[in-house]
This record gives structure tokens, sequence and C-alpha cells, in this order.
């Protein structure tokens, strides 16, 4: 590994203003916590932008793609053709992520982390493979810690080129057929929790395909059960599209962003994020409960309570997307409100 390239440095989050925004916050014209949740997010970005006023500058939605090495065994529905047909149907504008992210007012990027496929020169891709795919790791490691590393190191660079141009909120998006396997080992091995209860459907598999993924992912939990570092982990049973929003992650925590955390298979990756660097959850606003077996419990981990649970398991970071307009409200409840003093409303008598 190239020591000379470390990965970002996340620093704690500076709460010194908590006190000043829940100040501003609770004399707005309303009973205190009444508007739960966007208070928490609005004080939690006066926090990240170290500000009274926080805002929304350049909003941005950076998709990962890469292919896997576990879909051999069966794992799921789909061939993995369709990855490379899925970053096509992203740069033509035609996938749910590209709808959400206009309604939203989400710049888009599409990054080929890794897709197996060979890609056509396409306007739009940022085309970064680490290789064509990771290998099968019910065999072998995914990747090596190189490799793992090298992707981390490239998710970062594409967060560092958005904070250039100002994006000071980020989310994640991926597309990959059979990144929910690697997601359940992930899942399984950093936050302890046994593999049945981390293995979903993923694209719909059925009955009997889903008892396949779980014997085969258990399989391969047995095999690598040396892999515990955090590195190790994500080259044993990563790919490189979770690589990359690993590394993603830690630089936009680097950068002070605000950071929408997508499903199933983006927490996976910042459960990666947040063993190398556990400051990393203070600068996430966890944007939705996916309908994937065991994100529930992801989200249990990193006590977190979710904005919005619209029963979504499609992935692509539309979860993410689709709770960008709740941070726009949360940022104009604090700039724009009115308070009891200056709007002439009598507030709540002292007892």
């Amino acid at each position: 590994m190239n020591e000379l390239l470390p990965l970002p440095i996340v620093e704690p989050l500076d709460h010194s203003l908590r006190d000043a925004l829940s100040h501003i916050i609770d004399t707005k014209t309303k009973p205190p916590g009444s508007l739960g949740m966007l208070e928490v997010v609005a004080r939690q970005m006066g926090m990240i932008q170290h500000s009274t006023h926080p805002t929304i500058e350049r909003p941005a939605m950076i998709v990962f793609a890469a292919d896997h090495g576990i879909v051999k065994e069966g794992v799921s529905p789909y061939p993995q053709a369709v990855t490379a047909q899925m970053v096509a149907n992203f740069l033509a504008g035609g996938a749910a992520i590209n709808a959400i992210s206009r309604v939203a007012g989400l710049t888009l990027e599409v990054v080929n982390a890794g897709v197996a496929t060979p890609l056509a020169p396409l306007p739009g891709l940022v085309d970064v493979p680490i290789g064509p795919g990771t290998r099968n790791f019910a065999h072998e490691p995914a990747m090596t810690r190189d490799e793992a590393h090298s992707a981390m190191l490239a998710g970062a660079a594409r967060v560092r080129h958005h904070a250039a141009l100002g994006t000071n909120v980020v989310g994640f998006g991926e597309m990959g057929i059979g990144n929910t396997s690697s997601a359940a080992c992930l899942m399984s091995r950093l936050c302890d929790v046994p593999i049945d209860e981390c293995v979903g459907r993923g694209t719909g598999l059925d009955n009997a395909g889903l008892a396949r993924k779980c014997n085969v992912l258990a399989s391969a939990l047995a095999t690598h059960r040396g892999a515990t570092e955090p590195l190790d982990v994500l080259a044993t049973f990563g790919g490189f599209e979770i690589a990359m929003m690993a590394g993603a992650y830690l630089a936009a925590a680097e950068a002070k962003m605000t950071i929408l955390v997508d499903g199933f298979i983006a927490t996976s990756a910042l459960a990666v994020a947040d063993a190398i660097a556990p400051a990393v959850r203070d600068y996430c606003v966890f944007a939705h409960l996916s309908n994937e077996a065991g994100h529930r419990r992801m989200l249990d981990y990193f006590g977190a309570k979710p904005l919005l649970a619209l029963d979504m398991r499609l992935g692509e970071g539309t979860g993410a997307a689709l709770a960008l307009p709740v941070l726009r409200a949360a940022v104009a409840i604090i700039n724009e409100m009115a308070s009891f003093e200056s709007a002439g409303v009598a507030g709540r008598e002292a007892r």
C-alpha cells in the first residue's frame, strides 16, 4: 500500500454552536420541538457548517458502479451485464435516480468504479475503474488491500472535486449486480450481526434463491474468518463501488459536508468508513429506511433515526435524493421563520 497517500482525516464535529442553534430554533414561532426531525437536522447542519445560518450549496449525488465476482454463485436473479446497461441508462437520463435528482435539484455524477463489461466512451461518465469487477469472495478475497485502498482514495477524489466546486451537501448511490451480498457480509462482520439477519432478497430472489444466498454467504464468512480489521473486511467482501463510497464518506466529512446516507448498500459502506474514523457518523443524515432485510438493524447499529420510510429498496441513491427537500425545509425554518420577538407573537408563559 502506498503510505504516501493517506485516507482522509475526519475531525470530530464541533458542538460549540449547539446551544446557540437550539436557542434560535426554540424561539421560532412554534412550540419547542414541534417540527421534530426538521429541528434536529437544522441544528446538525449548523454544527457541521459552524454557522447559525446553514445553507445548501450545489448539492450533488455521486453514483458508483461496479461488478462483483460473487454473482458466479447464483446470488442474484439478474445477469452481471445489467450493471453496464444501467450505467448507460443513468447517462441517458432514464433511471429513477435521474428523475428524482431532477426533482430534488441535485447535480448527478456517474462513476465507473469497476464494471466488468467494457463501457464505450460515454459523455458524462467518470471512468476510473480499479478493475473489471471484483473476484469471487466465496473462494478468495474480492480485492487486495492495495485495490481497496486505491478505491477509497478514488472515491475521496470525487468528493474533493465537488467540494472545489462549492458542494456542501452530498449523497452517494451505487449500482452493481450482487452488491447486496457484499453489503450483507460487511454488515455481519463489522456490526457483529448473524448473517441470516443481514441477507435479503436483493433484486428479487425467490425463497430457494434466498436460502442459497444465505448458505453461500455464511460459507464465505467462515472461509474468511480471519478478516476482521476494517480494510481487510472491505477487501475481502466488498466491491469497488462500496470501497469508493467508503472513501467518499471520509472525504465528505473531512470537507465538513452534510452527507445524505442512502439504503442498505450505502450504509454498509458507511460501516467501513465508521470503523476507520467513527467521527464520520456525526456528518451523516440517514435519509430513509430501506425495505431490504437488515437495514433496520444497521440503522440501529448507528443509533440512527431515518427521515423517510417509503418501502423502497432500489438503491442508486434514490432514498438519499428524496431526502434533500427535507434538508431544504430544515434550512428554511432556521433562516426564514420569524422568532416570537420579531413577529410580535407571545411566547410560552413561564410557569
